[in-house]
């Protein structure tokens, strides 16, 4: 069967909003393990939007909000000699980004289920997991596209903004699509080349299809939080929930019970030595309950059950009241999960 994921990289808009958004969770988490926080963040070209609701004893001024940002986006890799070797014609620089914070504090109505220990919000969320260890038990196409972005970002054989594509099939990647930042003039495609076909084994290679690519960056797209779910999950292997696990604490169902639904179907898949495990889990608002159905990868139904699931119980269990949303943002979601 023909499978087909995508790739970006935190260079790429869309992923500079999440990182910009784990990058402030963090700073409020270094000083109040129990912040509550849901901030979405528009890039475009140098100016930052910050909207969003925080409850917190961590209470930064405008100006410190505005530092984390340029920090954030420097972090990334968007430097003054960065943008030096390309041109502020063509990319961003961390120190030149202007911020416009939006923020409120969480509303009481949603806070008071949170506040007993239970969920803010409804919701529904997906897991999978295969049994392929060489694959981080994740669908192939998905996981080679995932290493080869990430090799090629490393590398720096080219700009910060990189897609990868890899279809695949019956676990063989047959065509990888790369689309990477290069200078007129720049010889680095062959070596480009050279690094998909070693990530993936596979020859049928484009690079940069229409042609030029060099103004990249928020310059050449506005970012918004939360747009890449089928890159953070799963690809186009499994269905996907209503909300982005990015821009919220681990008090959010949005964040902790994507989290946890991989958690279920990994060890439903390995208790019973199945080949693969798709899960599908539901909460409510001001429940502490979750409902879960574990099934085969044909959809017929496993078994299903009720249980607790606490938000403060799953924080502690994935270590979600330390700072280390920028690190899954850059590492990716289920780094919380083994």
């Amino acid at each position: 069967m023909l499978r087909t994921s995508e790739w970006v990289s935190l260079g790429h808009p869309d992923k500079i909003a999440d990182y910009i958004s784990c990058y402030l969770l963090d700073r409020h988490l270094e000083r109040d393990p129990k912040t509550r926080f849901a901030v979405e963040v528009m890039v475009k070209d140098q100016i930052v939007t910050l909207g969003g609701e925080i409850a917190s004893e961590a209470d930064f001024s405008d100006d410190e909000l505005t530092a984390f940002v340029r920090q954030a986006v420097n972090e990334i890799g968007y430097t003054r000699m960065y943008q030096e070797k390309w041109g502020r014609e063509n990319t961003i620089c961390g120190d030149q980004m202007e911020v416009y914070p939006l923020l409120g504090r969480q509303s009481p109505d949603i806070g008071q289920g949170v506040d007993r220990d239970a969920w803010g919000d409804q919701g529904i969320f997906f897991g999978m997991a295969l049994d392929r260890p060489s694959s981080g038990n994740m669908p192939r196409d998905h996981y080679l596209a995932r290493k080869l972005g990430q090799a090629l970002f490393k590398s720096r054989l080219g700009g910060l903004d990189i897609k990868t594509l890899v279809a695949t099939e019956d676990g063989n990647a047959t065509h990888v699509t790369v689309a990477i930042p290069l200078l007129d003039g720049d010889w680095n495609e062959a070596t480009v080349r050279e690094t998909a076909q070693e990530t993936t084994g596979c020859r049928d290679i484009t690079v940069n299809g229409t042609g030029r690519y060099v103004r990249h960056s928020s310059l050449a797209d506005c970012g918004v939080t939360g747009r890449k779910l089928a890159v953070d999950l799963y690809g186009g292997n499994c269905r996907i929930g209503g909300g982005s696990p990015w821009t919220k604490d681990g008090s959010k169902a949005d964040l902790t019970l994507n989290i946890h639904a991989r958690k279920l179907a990994l060890d439903f898949m390995r208790a019973n030595h199945l080949r693969g495990v798709h899960t599908a889990v539901s909460c409510s608002i001001g429940s502490p309950e979750i409902e879960v159905s574990y099934q085969d990868g044909h959809g017929h139904e496993l078994k299903t059950e009720k249980m607790e699931a606490r938000p403060s119980e799953l924080i502690r269990k994935y270590g979600l009241d330390k700072p280390v949303f920028t690190r899954l943002c850059r590492e990716g979601l289920f780094h919380a999960v083994r």
